[in-house]
């Protein structure tokens, strides 16, 4: 076969098992010689005298197995929808789509929609199968309702105290397991009064979020609370952290390096404002590297990429970024002229200086390599007395270049 001709068969399978596939998707089952796929898809097909493999741990081992049958026809076997959170994302990663034939099964979520009478589009599908809980949180919102793929039969219980500590415990629950199969089973209870534990692995779980009078509401739009952060004073104020958000221009699937981090805040943000978006926070100060991964952990990016390091050391064979914000370390020498050489094409460069000195080389840096200088001096109202009077921050100037 050449390169180009599929010859893998990924074909989604739901709980029905066999009768639960298209006739077409049952054809290349049919005409596989070899199939892959986790114990209990492949126990669906009982006796089969083909040669039938289990996935390996770790998964990627079995990629390799599956590529030494390259030259023979291979099924690989995968629950509901394969390119949505499946195998079949994973696959193509190492397999060119042209060798992939997919026959997808309805997703766990529409199955879940199905039975809750939801509309997809109106709800966020999100997993945290062999991911972090914590990247629930930006989806924690008042009314919204959320589709989870359950980890394991403990999952619905961790959410449920994740929901209650967060202030949305009258959150209605329900989970959904072996939809469309013969051990098929729904219960709803609230987060609070939630109990159930040792759930099948096999789970969905539907969340229509209610928050609570004492509830702490934060939405995605860059420019959250500065009490938010744990911080030790080297924090991008809330104001100016909006307006370098907005500068830095998050956008999915990009990369942003925050050097001299601080409490990560700008890393953060980034992360929270699109989906996909990734970042590494650059931080020299041990404590403050505790202090981005304790922040990271409570606003829902747990992924964050920590660099302990001093810039511009820490900055070689760091992932190609499409933006950079510097905030610490700026009158360094090189740090300018490391990042904005590092930088893609149309990459986003912003620095913000409070002293003369940082001001300065943002001067120099506008001299070589264009953008723009904005100064931002921003007062808050706060107590004098039984008054009130405007305290002024310190002004900030701020450097954002775009690169050719």
């Amino acid at each position: 076969m050449s390169d180009q001709t599929p010859w893998l068969s990924v074909i989604g399978i739901g709980d029905g098992g066999l009768d639960s596939l298209t006739p077409i998707a049952r054809s290349a089952l049919d005409t596989a010689e070899v199939i892959f796929g986790g114990k209990r898809h492949l126990k669906f097909l009982g006796n089969d005298p083909r040669d039938l493999q289990n996935w390996s741990s770790p998964f990627a081992e079995s990629i390799e197995r599956i590529l030494a049958y390259r030259n023979q026809a291979v099924a690989v076997l995968a629950t509901g929808n394969p390119l949505w959170y499946g195998a079949g994302s994973t696959l193509c990663k190492t397999i060119s789509p042209e060798e992939i034939r997919f026959y997808p099964s309805p997703s766990a979520y529409a199955l879940a929609a199905a039975r809750m009478g939801w509309a997809i589009e109106n709800t966020a599908c999100l997993t945290v199968h062999g991911r972090k809980l914590e990247n629930l949180i930006p989806s924690i919102t008042p009314q919204a309702k959320v589709f989870i793929l359950c980890h394991n039969g403990d999952t619905a219980a961790e959410v449920a105290a994740m929901l209650t500590s967060r202030g949305f415990g009258d959150s209605e629950m329900t989970i959904l397991s072996h939809l469309g199969g013969a051990d098929e089973k729904i219960r709803s209870n609230i987060a609070n009064k939630w109990k159930d534990r040792d759930l099948p692995n096999l789970t969905t779980l539907a969340v229509r979020c209610v928050a609570e009078p004492k509830a702490q509401i934060l939405s995605t739009t860059p420019g959250l609370p500065d009490n938010v952060f744990e911080h030790d004073g080297k924090l991008t104020k809330r104001e100016i952290r909006a307006t370098t958000m907005a500068a830095l221009v998050p956008l999915p699937d990009q990369h942003l390096w925050d050097v001299g981090a601080g409490c990560g805040s700008i890393a953060i943000e980034w992360c929270r404002a699109v989906s996909r978006a990734t970042a590494c926070a650059v931080e020299m100060n041990h404590d403050r590297q505790s202090t981005i991964r304790s922040n990271a952990l409570a606003l829902g990016v747990p992924d964050l990429e920590m660099i302990a390091g001093r810039a511009p050391e820490a900055l070689n064979s760091l992932t190609q970024p499409d933006a950079i914000f510097i905030g610490g370390g700026l009158s360094t020498k090189g740090v300018v002229d490391i990042c904005w050489n590092a930088l893609n094409a149309r990459g986003r460069l912003v620095a913000n200086a409070v002293t003369i000195e940082g001001e300065t080389r943002l001067i120099q840096a506008q001299e070589s390599y264009g953008g723009e200088l904005v100064r931002f001096a921003i007062s808050r109202a706060e107590a004098v007395g039984s008054f009130q009077g405007w305290r002024p921050m310190m002004p900030v100037t701020q450097w954002r270049a775009l690169k050719p």
